[in-house]
């Protein structure tokens, strides 16, 4: 059996910018790490790799510093990886990436899975494991929170629904995402990161996967964000000071008194003397 991960590289929450002019993500200024969620995926397929003695393959489309996931996900357990990388990717929204990743499965050669995140925290929309489904023409099933059969030819699983819970039944190959219910994250060793360290990741450029340059990057994306508004969060704070007792019964009567302006206080309640 052969899974291929399809794996993101993600800036820190907290690190995100944005291109006012072109609506992308400005990626070169943040501090970037593993999608969180995409870590659960790859879990996943080792857990189907002790079982079923599979292969697995991970691939990311990124600048050079995306390497260093890949890296992260051999030193986990990963078998090979693949880095898409190219100018011409930069600006791809998630139908391009999509695009762009299905011509990477195919170069590779469609594997009986393939398992993703459920979506990216970056861009919060998963859509890119679908979108891949459709562009390989492969089943796809979302909200993965288990994997109750797996043999050569079919898989059963179930979805994580708002209702609860769903049983479904697929024939291979397919897709697959999936959610933090399904798996606990399997660290890296120290073995893993001495076999990442020596390992030779596959470099390919549009022209090694024969992209079609109207399909590609910014230009190629038909997705626009055509506005761009941070949000401002205003307070007004009063600071009351507590150093000694005096302090303290003015910090107290300071609360008090503004709760009641702001009718806060149970009606016909004791107020503070």
């Amino acid at each position: 059996m052969h899974i291929i991960v399809p794996i993101k590289q993600v800036p820190q929450t907290s690190d995100v910018q944005m291109d006012k002019q072109t609506g992308t993500m400005i990626r070169s200024s943040s501090a970037s790490i593993l999608n969180p969620l995409d870590l659960y995926a790859i879990s996943t397929a080792l857990q189907l790799k002790d079982r079923c003695q599979a292969r697995v393959s991970v691939i990311t489309m990124g600048p050079q510093s995306a390497v260093k996931v890949l890296k992260e996900a051999i030193a986990m357990g990963c078998d090979d990886a693949v880095h898409l990388t190219d100018r011409a990717f930069g600006g791809s929204d998630t139908w391009a990436t999509s695009y762009i990743l299905s011509l990477a499965v195919k170069k590779l050669g469609i594997p009986d899975l393939i398992i993703t995140g459920e979506r990216a925290t970056d861009g919060d929309t998963a859509q890119v494991g679908p979108a891949l489904a459709s562009w390989l023409g492969l089943p796809a099933i979302t909200y993965v929170s288990k994997i109750e059969t797996v043999d050569d030819t079919f898989l059963v699983v179930e979805r994580l629904m708002e209702e609860g819970y769903q049983k479904v039944k697929t024939t291979l190959p397919a897709l697959l995402t999936v959610v933090k219910e399904i798996s606990s994250v399997r660290l890296p060793t120290l073995s893993g990161k001495k076999r990442a360290m020596a390992s030779s990741i596959a470099v390919w450029d549009a022209q090694a996967l024969d992209a079609d340059s109207r399909f590609i990057g910014l230009k190629g994306s038909p997705t626009k964000v055509v506005k761009i508004d941070v949000p401002k969060v205003g307070r007004n704070c009063i600071v009351a000071k507590v150093e000694d007792d005096a302090s303290l019964v003015a910090a107290v009567d300071q609360l008090m008194a503004f709760l009641d302006e702001k009718d806060l206080l149970p009606k016909g309640g004791a107020h503070h003397g």
